[in-house]
């Protein structure tokens, strides 16, 4: 089990990264949040209502999650059916200017680790994102 420094049985290696876009007013952020650090993992907490992600890494993220830009998009909120953002024949390129415009219509918490790039919408789907326990 890889300890974080300052705990019994740390150990001088190199610590595995993330990064997090998050919404700190939701809870299954938070919890994804609680679980990297649980997991010894040095985090970048990236809070894309303040600072949000250009159009480039949105649409990198979405590639790299394998969600497609859809996918990346909270269908939840009412900016979606207002505009028509929810009809099928919509594009990529219209969504993508949507969220850097809207970044309330991220969906969250999306998280990139060396693992890979997920949503962890549930929170558990986090753990294939995680080092192996030691």
């Amino acid at each position: 089990m890889t300890r974080a420094p300052g705990q019994p049985g740390f150990k001088l290696e190199k610590l595995m990264q993330a990064t997090i876009f998050h919404n700190p007013r939701c809870g299954t952020s938070r919890r994804v949040l609680e679980r990297l650090t649980q997991a010894g993992l040095e985090v970048w907490i990236v809070e894309y209502l303040r600072t949000p992600p250009d159009r480039a890494t949105l649409a990198e993220i979405a590639r790299a999650g394998g969600i497609g830009v859809r996918g990346l998009l909270r269908a939840k909120e009412t900016l979606v059916a207002e505009p028509g953002l929810d009809a099928p024949d919509i594009s990529d390129d219209a969504l993508l200017d949507a969220m850097v415009a809207h970044p309330v219509l991220i969906n969250r918490p999306v998280v990139v680790t060396e693992r890979g790039t997920r949503l962890c919408r549930p929170a558990e789907l986090v753990e294939d994102l995680l080092p192996p326990a030691a």
